[in-house]
């Protein structure tokens, strides 16, 4: 119903910013919760961040609050996330995600954006 494509990733240095972008098309991108998840080589998938569908409200890991900021703009069918004050740790493939609006688990995802952040 939906396909997402983030882009944005690339290489960073420790304290450095990175944004990242994830175009929506296929479906009404303003009645879907959106989300960004990242995985790093070894370990398990990890929330990020979400932004609702109605009111834009957004939620955080603990791990990245503060630092990284969740947007969208439904005229651009396009879902941000901001990274700030990068660390070492953040590196991961971050991975778009859409939730329809009946639904508890996310639905659709993209195929993932490399972000390495070095020391």
């Amino acid at each position: 119903q939906v396909q997402l494509a983030e882009s944005g990733g690339g290489l960073a240095q420790a304290g450095g910013s990175l944004r990242l972008s994830c175009a929506a098309s296929g479906g009404t991108f303003s009645r879907y919760d959106m989300g960004w998840f990242r995985q790093a080589p070894g370990k398990e998938r990890e929330f990020v961040a979400q932004i609702a569908r109605s009111d834009s409200s957004t939620h955080y890991a603990d791990s990245v609050k503060g630092r990284f900021t969740i947007s969208r703009d439904n005229a651009k069918n396009t879902v941000y996330l901001q990274m700030n004050s990068l660390k070492p740790g953040d590196t991961a493939v971050y991975y778009c995600a859409a939730r329809l609006e009946y639904s508890i688990r996310y639905n659709y995802w993209g195929q993932g954006t490399q972000v390495t952040v070095s020391s």
